[in-house]
């Protein structure tokens, strides 16, 4: 299986700790399920103007979101920022994961990208979860029977998380892509979420495979 590009929004104030589990972990193979010959990363910007996240870090987009398309893609992840509660600037992103959806590509969303999709009704009739249900109530949506009090949620092709929560959000992505067999992702999630000593062996015996 050639390798396939999972596109990560980047807009600034992006909460860096939220996806970090996930992308650095879809990147490395060591465990991954043979054949697999992992995944590349892109980022995607709302210009090509470099972005700067909570942590301070500067990312320069390897593309925009208006030449973003779903037949390139294996997931899109949209990370939390405190710029989706202060209008609507990062509305195209929530579009584009409406095209993903449309056309059955993954999109993983956390903390406030919640809102973003809630905003767009995408979880109208989608099961999810998000930092605390009164967060999306005030966005307004008709979704509010299907949310979950979970670390995360997959519901078909899309995965939601709160803000706390970014092990269990990469859990889902992972499970999602299909990225680890079911007894190392359990191990994975073990080791990271409880640092679980006795997953390590699990994943120690999968690197050698």
């Amino acid at each position: 299986m050639g390798q396939q590009t999972v596109h990560v929004a980047v807009y600034d104030a992006l909460a860096d700790w939220e996806v970090g589990f996930a992308t650095a972990h879809i990147r490395e193979t060591s465990y991954h399920r043979p054949p697999r010959a992992g995944f590349a990363i892109a980022t995607v910007g709302l210009s090509g103007e470099p972005v700067v996240t909570m942590g301070g870090m500067r990312i320069q987009p390897d593309l925009t979101v208006d030449a973003l398309r779903p037949q390139d893609s294996a997931l899109l992840i949209l990370p939390g920022a405190s710029t989706w509660d202060t209008g609507d600037t990062n509305a195209p992103f929530a579009r584009a994961a409406r095209a993903f959806l449309d056309a059955d590509v993954p999109v993983a969303a956390i903390c406030g990208a919640t809102a973003g999709l809630a905003r767009e009704g995408l979880l109208d009739d989608r099961d999810h979860t998000s930092g605390a249900a009164g967060y999306l109530a005030a966005t307004g949506y008709q979704g509010g029977d299907r949310y979950r009090e979970a670390a995360a949620v997959t519901d078909g092709n899309l995965v939601t998380a709160g803000p706390t929560e970014p092990v269990a959000f990469a859990r889902e992505v992972l499970a999602l892509l299909d990225v680890y067999e079911p007894e190392v992702l359990d191990a994975w999630y073990r080791l990271f979420s409880a640092s679980d000593a006795s997953a390590f062996g699990v994943l120690a015996e999968a690197a050698q495979r």
